[in-house]
């Protein structure tokens, strides 16, 4: 897995921290570079009080430097769903072929960059079905879907399996 690098999009406050460490731990476990990004350098706090540093800004982010992009959920995720660089990223990502992924709420940014038009996804419950499946999603419910190169998952106790199908997309 040399060379292999992820980019993980998170909130700077209320990312739900499991999405976040369960994954990096289980795609680092498999040799990937992690790289975490938000809306601004520095500190990010997770809604369980993870602290975890963000050294990317999504204004810098060159999708062409990354093998996949994750964008991690919790409360304060939905701050994405409409914002017009981590749409752009996530658009970006999927038109290129790279692994475009999201857990949790996050899936809402994904189906609104339209990287699930077609796609079988999951996320958390609730209205966010309704958000993806409006945008073309066909929800399944299952804790991970794989779609091609579109990888999404439905919340926390999905994490470790999440970053585990990530990995396995990367090395093909």
């Amino acid at each position: 897995m040399i060379g292999k690098r992820v980019l993980m999009i998170i909130a700077p406050e209320n990312f739900r921290d499991e999405e976040l460490l369960h994954t990096k731990e289980e795609l680092e476990r498999a040799g990937v570079e992690t790289i975490i990004a938000s809306s601004k350098t520095g500190e990010a706090k997770g809604k369980l009080g993870a602290r975890v540093t963000a050294t990317l800004k999504l204004d810098q982010v060159k999708v062409d430097d990354y093998d996949a992009v994750v964008f991690v959920g919790g409360p304060g995720s939905a701050m994405y769903f409409d914002d017009k660089r981590a749409l752009s990223i996530a658009s970006e990502a999927f038109k290129k072929g790279k692994i475009t992924s999201a857990i949790c709420i996050a899936s809402v940014t994904l189906a609104n960059a339209g990287a699930l038009k077609g796609k079988r996804a999951t996320v958390w419950n609730g209205d966010y079905v309704k958000k993806i499946e409006s945008k073309g999603a066909t929800y399944t419910g299952k804790p991970v879907e794989v779609d091609g190169n579109v990888i999404t998952a439905n919340g926390p106790a999905a994490a470790r399996e999440f970053g585990r199908a990530i990995a396995k997309a990367i090395t093909g």
